[in-house]
């Protein structure tokens, strides 16, 4: 891998992160498309690092808040039932799936996941998804002719069955294509809860899950199929940098903003890919080989 090649991807794992479009495809993608090696796994898991780093600082007052609420209540039973405590459950609940599943399937994750033409396949299904939720969201924001606005959850509102069900959705990601954030805003969306607090509780949820998976892949980096440490490094650090400026105008947009403008993306890309691997432009396996 070269410089330039660790600079594009960095790049691309900044701004893909964060959107619901899916940043594991897309680094898959940009490689087959420039006719690179498919950097592999561990690159992609070290450089989500660097984008996690700017969402623990991005949101490093909830955190602090968070953490340290947490753990007083280890030994405070009377704070058992502050929000912030909850929420430092609520995260160690929801991260339960993504750890089981990252380790049970780790095989196809690495390999058969890869597969364009899953990566098409979750980039079609998921945007569908999206949209769905995203239009049932709209409804009960807006109202309509013959029915009142609707109010929707806020994260004080999360409990342990919700907070397992974002911890699914989160697990979905595992499978390129899907997205980490368009999954469990989606799944946040259709359990009622607000865009914001869906985006948020998404973004906090993805913190122990992208650490542990980076320092886990960190004794494959720099090894045979995958790209070299110094590289790596250097496409983590882009990354942060580009991914705090993306997720600083995310939480904004999705404030006032609809997800169409990403469900048509994906549904687009998705189309795209299935008909240049359909019509031999691309194979299944294009650029697999790391490194």
């Amino acid at each position: 891998m070269s410089w330039f090649e660790s600079f594009i991807l960095g790049l691309v794992q900044g701004l893909t992160e964060f959107l619901p479009i899916s940043s594991s495809a897309h680094l898959r993608l940009t490689a087959a498309f420039a006719g690179w090696q498919d950097p592999g796994p561990a690159f992609t898991a070290i450089t989500q690092i660097g984008t996690e780093t700017a969402v623990l600082i991005y949101f490093r007052s909830d955190i602090a808040r968070i953490v340290s609420a947490w753990f007083r209540s280890l030994t405070d039973r009377s704070l058992r039932d502050d929000h912030d405590a909850k929420m430092g459950w609520l995260v160690i609940v929801g991260s339960i799936p993504i750890g089981v599943l990252g380790i049970v399937l780790k095989h196809q994750i690495d390999t058969s996941f890869r597969d364009l033409r899953v990566i098409a396949t979750t980039l079609v299904v998921m945007g569908v998804v999206l949209g769905i939720a995203d239009r049932l969201a709209a409804r009960d924001e807006s109202g309509g002719r013959h029915r009142a606005a609707k109010e929707r959850k806020s994260l004080r509102e999360l409990g342990t069955k919700d907070g397992l069900i974002f911890g699914i959705c989160q697990a979905m990601a595992l499978i390129p294509g899907v997205s980490r954030s368009g999954a469990t805003i989606s799944g946040g969306l259709l359990m009622g809860y607000t865009r914001e607090a869906a985006a948020r509780y998404s973004f906090l949820l993805a913190v122990p899950a992208v650490l542990a998976s980076g320092v886990f892949e960190l004794k494959d980096a720099g090894g045979p199929g995958q790209a070299p440490m110094l590289p790596t490094l250097f496409a983590a650090v882009i990354a942060f940098a580009v991914g705090y400026a993306v997720i600083a105008w995310f939480m904004k947009f999705i404030s006032s903003k609809s997800f169409m403008p990403f469900v048509v993306y994906r549904i687009v890309l998705g189309i795209a890919l299935f008909v240049l691997v359909g019509a031999g432009v691309l194979s299944p396996d294009a650029g697999e080989s790391g490194g």
